[in-house]
């Protein structure tokens, strides 16, 4: 789950992390107001979206007067704002944070995350900070420094000043530094993330350290021990069918494919959309329905699948071991019927009462194709689809 960079400096401040005075706002007047009380003569106005490089797609601007500050604000809300993450297709900016000027005199970069190849939670650090930290990585690798930690004893205080002396902190500011630093993956590690990243962090002319930038994003999985963190969830930064999969406890991510997936088990659904690609389809989402599905749970995951105008057919590959494939087999059946489908439906069946489910399939009356192995259910639904 991903949250507002507001939001995330909500829980910096929590731990003692020092921001910068700011609002989040939904209309120019509100802009306007919340301006005159942080104070000052510059402001900061940042489109609020769930994508980094804003600031390169018009989504952070400098303001020196409060008609200013309104006027950047009015530019903002509703705009599709692209960004080098958020794809062609944009994100609309339905709030705006409103933020104190800063004195910047250098500009750091410092994220605590998962090394696959470690094994480990990494902190990463660079003194090139700012919206080129991608291009950095690329080119110039040696600019970033990475303290591997150890997860029975935690981020040492040693480590954290190793970085900072690393990318170029000196004086007062470095022990700040090393208190953002060890402040970080304190939050890292309570709040369960998958990602904290500061970007930038810079020091300011008196030698202060403050976060400009904030990213944090949560294992959604561990949100169940975080009811905190789970308000602030946006629906809106949301895909509308991944947010009604969730209402039904499925496993939905769209993609951009016209075959849609249903299939019990991650690893079974990866292969799935592995196969169909290999037989020259495209995959249009990952859908996993879980190991104990029933047959309303079943039902909605082909309304989800229907949905998307682009999906041209469908591929049910499941394996019964926990699931029964004659209740997914009464899934199918109820659905297909619920929702007159239209567009070729492949089912391949394994496992637990198989002969049962394949029974009902076939007594149904209904055009749905019959396959007893992966290989061939992926041809049968591309040569379907290439052939509508």
């Amino acid at each position: 789950m991903n949250i507002h960079e507001y939001q995330a400096k909500e829980i910096l401040k929590k731990v003692g992390i020092p921001v910068l005075r700011g609002q989040m706002v939904r209309s120019p007047a509100e802009a306007s107001k919340a301006a005159k009380l942080i104070g000052g003569n510059v402001w900061v106005v940042k489109a609020q979206v769930h994508a980094g490089g804003r600031g390169k797609g018009g989504g952070i601007k400098i303001a020196k007067t409060l008609d200013d500050v309104a006027a950047l604000t009015a530019k903002m809300l509703g705009m599709n704002l692209v960004t080098p993450q958020t794809g062609p297709e944009g994100k609309k900016v339905n709030k705006v944070y409103i933020e104190q000027g800063c004195d910047i005199k250098k500009e750091y970069y410092v994220a605590v995350l998962l090394d696959r190849h470690e094994g480990r939670v990494v902190m990463m650090a660079s003194s090139e900070g700012g919206m080129d930290i991608e291009e950095v990585a690329h080119k110039t690798p040696e600019k970033i420094h990475k303290a591997v930690i150890d997860p029975a004893v935690g981020m040492q205080p040693f480590q954290a000043r190793q970085l900072a002396f690393k990318i170029g902190f000196r004086g007062e500011a470095t022990g700040r530094a090393v208190k953002v630093f060890l402040s970080l993956y304190r939050v890292f590690k309570e709040s369960d993330c998958s990602l904290a990243e500061i970007n930038p962090l810079v020091e300011t002319g008196d030698a202060q350290v403050i976060p400009l930038d904030c990213k944090l994003n949560f294992d959604s999985n561990a949100l169940f021990r975080h009811s905190d963190i789970l308000e602030y969830r946006d629906l809106n930064e949301e895909d509308p069918a991944e947010v009604e999969a969730s209402k039904h406890d499925l496993a939905f991510i769209k993609l951009d494919g016209n075959i849609g997936c249903l299939v019990n088990g991650a690893g079974l659904a990866m292969a799935t959309m592995d196969i169909i690609k290999l037989s020259g389809g495209l995959p249009a989402n990952f859908l996993d329905v879980g190991g104990g599905a029933t047959k309303e749970k079943v039902t909605e995951a082909f309304k989800l699948i229907l949905k998307d105008p682009s999906v041209k057919g469908i591929l049910v590959n499941i394996f019964g071991g926990i699931m029964k494939c004659d209740i997914i087999a009464d899934g199918i059946v109820t659905a297909t019927k619920q929702l007159g489908l239209k567009v070729p439906l492949v089912v391949r069946l394994q496992g637990t009462n198989v002969e049962l489910g394949k029974k009902i399939l076939k007594e149904s009356g209904l055009n749905i194709t019959a396959a007893d192995d992966l290989g061939s259910a992926a041809k049968a639904i591309v040569g379907a689809v290439k052939g509508a």
